[in-house]
Order: structure tokens, then C-alpha cells, then sequence
């Protein structure tokens, strides 16, 4: 990242033991229902912390509420060292929002959404459009700005969506499902521009409905089941929390997998593949023991395949496999994850 784009957004370099964002004891209801149920929450400075969970969970609950929009009822929050009870103010100053529904106005052009944020930001006249033009180029939107955003497409509206959100310069931003109905395409050019972004040092709070997603972007995260939080660490951490990983040999030569069979010890047949599956945490070592038995053993097996638990494992094992019901409080709803296709890496 340059520096004019460094300096155009605000950004400075943090390190990590900065806390951005701290949460202990978040609580919240609506009436008899429980949103969240004394959660904690500790976001370094510069990194990208994802908030997962089922379909009425909580989580845009606690972005709105982090975000000074919604009171909390009880716990000790901060958010850029501000108490977030008596500094409120002092948070806005620090953070942008980019909400599931995009803010922008169909109405007026890429050009006039950027220039009303600018004057909401107070910017004067000549800044305001230097700012505007600066992040109508950073995000490919400089031809499309005098034409009305009601012709934007889904990704470039997000774009805009997002460029809005910068003009005050957030050192934190909140981006609650951002990706929601994007195409693949767009979806990983706003990957892009969120590691962009907290390589610049801002800190991003990223609530999303894709579990890939967070498993590509979130250096931690936290998973949010029933107002509570079930588990929280970086993907690999989590990942490790679940059983079940394996490796699956696959012989074509009947002989060479009963023999293959006989020897190995706690193994699950499959006779009509000639598939061999043996628990496994997927590491190098045990691979390489596996891979150094067949070779002693003079055993080939046509195909050798890695599976370790993903983000959908998890998910599942900790929500419990199922989605709460939508929620019925006048914060909004939380989408239902999206489960990616399980990923397998194959040795032949």
C-alpha cells in the first residue's frame, strides 16, 4: 500500500497488543429474549477478527452495539481505548460502518454519494472532492461516477459501500456481511481490499455468512452460538478442536490392498472402492509415517488423500449442527452460514 493511500484513509502503523476493540460481560436483550449472553471479546489493533454464527446468533446484534447505534444492557466495552457508556462520541470519530444493506443512494451518482459523506464528515468543499476522487480511483469507480448507483452492479455498489465508509478516515470499521450476494469474482476483489486495509493498520470487525470466508480472511475468530461464544482462536486453533480428520488410500490393485489392510492398524475398509481410511490429525509427521510404511511395505497406493476438519466442522460441532431461528427483535437478522464444498488436498 502507498503512502497516499496510507495517509488518504487515515492509517497508522499499530502493533499488536493493542486492543481496538475489548468486550467483557456484553449483554443484551429484547424483552424475555436473551441476543447475548455475557460475551468477551479482545480485537488487537490491525488484524481482521470475524464473528461467525447461526441465523439469529447475535452478531449484528454486537456490531451495532460496538458501533454506538444500539445501547448495551450490561458490560465493560471499549472500542480505539474509549469506554464506549460515556465516550460514545469519541468512538464515532474512530470507526466506519458498512451494514448488510448497503447504504448508498440509487438516486445521485457514485460522485454525489461520496461528496454527501464528505459534508457529513464536515470535509471542507475542496477536500471533500479530493477525497472523493482519491477512493472513486482506489476502487475502480472513476468511470462509473457520474452515473446514477441505481446502474451499479452488486460488487460495485459494495465498493462504493465501503469507499463511503472511508472518507472520514476510520482507524476501525465494522463490516457486517459485506460479501452477502456477491459473485465469486467480486467477492475476492473485496477480499483484496480488506487485506489492503489492515495492512494500512486498520483493525477489522467482520461479521459473515461464508465460512471460506473467514477461514481467508480472520487472523481470529470467534464462534457465536445461542448469545454465547462456543469457541474462539485462529482457524487452525478451531480446526483442532474438532475430530475427525483422516487419510484415505485408494488402491486399484486388489492384492495390494489387502495386504495394505492386514497390516495397517485402525483402519476403516471400504471394499467396493479399495479404499483405505486412517485417523489422522494431517500433520507432516504423520503423513510422512504413513507414506514411509507404504514404501518399507513395497505397497503403492494409487491415490493418497489429506483431509483435515474445516470451518463447517467446526461450525457444525459447535452450534450443534442446526440454525436458530430468525431472529424476531427489531436489531434485524443474522444469515445462515454458507457451507463451502469440504477441501481435500490429493498426492498421486
Amino acid at each position: 500500500m502507498n503512502a497516499g493511500w496510507r495517509k488518504l484513509c487515515g492509517m497508522t502503523t499499530t502493533t499488536s497488543h493493542e486492543l481496538a476493540i475489548s468486550a467483557a460481560g456484553l449483554r443484551k436483550a429484547y424483552g424475555e429474549k436473551t441476543v447475548l449472553d455475557g460475551i468477551d471479546l479482545a480485537v488487537p489493533a490491525g488484524t481482521i477478527f470475524s464473528l461467525l454464527g447461526p441465523n439469529g446468533a447475535g452478531k449484528t446484534t454486537a456490531v451495532k452495539i460496538l458501533s454506538t447505534l444500539v445501547r448495551a444492557d450490561a458490560g465493560e466495552l471499549r472500542v480505539g481505548g474509549h469506554d464506549l457508556a460515556t465516550q460514545a462520541q469519541a468512538v464515532r470519530s474512530l470507526i466506519g460502518v458498512t451494514g448488510q444493506f448497503s447504504a448508498v443512494d440509487g438516486l445521485i451518482t457514485g460522485e454525489e454519494n461520496m461528496l454527501l459523506m464528505a459534508d457529513l464528515h464536515h470535509l471542507s468543499r475542496a477536500e471533500g472532492r479530493r477525497t472523493a476522487a482519491e477512493l472513486l480511483e482506489r476502487f475502480d469507480l472513476t468511470e462509473a461516477a457520474q452515473k446514477p448507483a441505481s446502474t451499479y452492479s452488486g460488487g460495485m455498489k459494495r465498493r462504493l459501500d465501503i469507499a463511503m465508509t472511508l472518507v472520514g478516515g476510520p482507524r476501525i470499521i465494522f463490516l457486517d456481511e459485506p460479501t452477502t450476494g456477491l459473485d465469486p469474482r467480486s467477492r475476492h476483489t473485496m477480499w483484496g481490499i480488506i487485506r489492503e486495509l489492515v495492512s494500512g493498520g486498520v483493525t477489522v470487525f467482520l461479521t459473515t455468512q461464508y465460512l471460506e470466508e473467514a477461514d481467508e480472511l480472520a487472523d481470529r475468530i470467534a464462534v457465536l452460538s445461542e448469545g454465547r461464544i462456543a469457541a474462539e482462536g485462529s482457524a487452525a486453533e478451531l480446526k483442532r478442536l474438532v475430530p475427525g480428520g483422516h487419510v484415505r488410500l485408494r488402491f486399484t490393485d486388489p492384492a495390494a490392498y489387502q495386504s495394505a489392510a492386514v497390516a495397517l492398524r485402525e483402519v476403516t475398509r471400504d471394499d467396493e472402492a479399495l479404499a483405505l481410511q486412517i485417523p489422522s490429525d494431517g500433520s507432516q509427521r504423520e503423513l510422512r509415517s504413513i507414506l514411509d510404511w507404504l514404501d518399507s511395505a513395497g505397497v503403492e497406493a494409487d491415490e493418497l488423500t489429506v483431509h483435515t476438519p474445516d470451518l463447517d466442522d467446526v461450525f457444525f460441532a459447535l452450534t450443534g449442527g442446526t440454525a436458530a431461528s430468525t431472529a424476531t427483535s427489531s436489531t434485524g437478522t443474522d444469515a445462515t452460514p454458507t457451507v463451502p464444498t469440504q477441501s481435500k488436498e490429493t498426492v498421486r
